[in-house]
């Protein structure tokens, strides 16, 4: 069965009302269709793709593509996810055990198990391991990619926007062209982001994860055409690896018009 057909079957949680229903029960007509399955929505994948969904918006309505998610978590991190990165409640469904990651045969990411630790303690000792590089290629390259910047990217903090992140003060977006200038990723912008995230999450840790047995899981993106036609996807092998081309995550969309 093609990833279409079982999402079309995919009854989920969706944010904005707490009903079960099928993913595309609402669906208008539209040209493209892009869905989104994502980690746990506390996971910085999730996160920094709600993220550039939100910074292209105005776009995406222009190019009429409509977005359909699904995370790992129950209604209340749905909620919290959504009034944190701006992401519609509409758009977004949940599933508390993965299920659909599993009939799309996602990566599940490291599995490896001691016998002397919990479920949870395992899951998060090959979270750890993720972080470091195993089991999720291209992980430490894009961390460095925070700090160091990137001339391929564009410019992700405006000059007159503010960044809170705990425990740093505030920062205004100009401070960063002394690092470099203007109209590309300057060094520590992205890590500043994602300085960000980190410290939402772990203030709302519980909300965010309630099941713990998911963090190494791994998400995909698909995008349809009108019929239901595969035009594009990308599954997902490690950890910040949600994108085929990390310094643009969207350009698949513009490439796919």
């Amino acid at each position: 069965m093609n990833a279409y057909s079982i999402l079309s079957q995919t009854k989920c949680l969706r944010i904005s009302d707490g009903q079960i229903i099928p993913i595309f029960s609402d669906l208008v007509s539209t040209e493209r269709l892009l869905v989104l399955i994502w980690s746990q929505l506390g996971d910085f994948d999730s996160l920094e793709y709600a993220w550039w969904l939100q910074k292209e918006s105005s776009k995406l309505r222009d190019k009429g593509i409509e977005v359909r998610a699904i995370g790992i978590g129950d209604r209340n991190s749905g909620l919290k996810f959504c009034e944190y990165t701006k992401f519609p409640q509409e758009w977004l469904f949940v599933d508390p055990q993965a299920q659909i990651h599993q009939q799309l045969e996602l990566y599940q990411g490291l599995s490896w198990k001691l016998p002397f630790l919990s479920t949870a303690q395992n899951a998060w000792l090959n979270l750890m391991l993720m972080c470091a590089g195993i089991g999720s290629p291209g992980t430490l390259s894009e961390v460095f990619r925070g700090y160091i910047g990137d001339r391929q990217a564009p410019q992700l903090i405006d000059n007159e926007e503010v960044i809170r992140s705990t425990p740093l003060p505030p920062i205004k977006g100009s401070f960063f062209k002394l690092a470099g200038g203007t109209g590309f990723q300057r060094p520590f912008e992205l890590a500043t982001l994602r300085l960000r995230n980190m410290s939402e999450v772990l203030g709302n840790w519980q909300t965010y994860v309630p099941q713990q047995a998911y963090l190494t899981q791994r998400g995909a993106t698909f995008l349809f055409n009108s019929q239901g036609n595969l035009l594009y996807e990308h599954r997902d092998r490690g950890i910040l690896g949600f994108a085929e081309n990390m310094s643009n995550p969207l350009e698949f969309l513009w490439e796919n018009a």
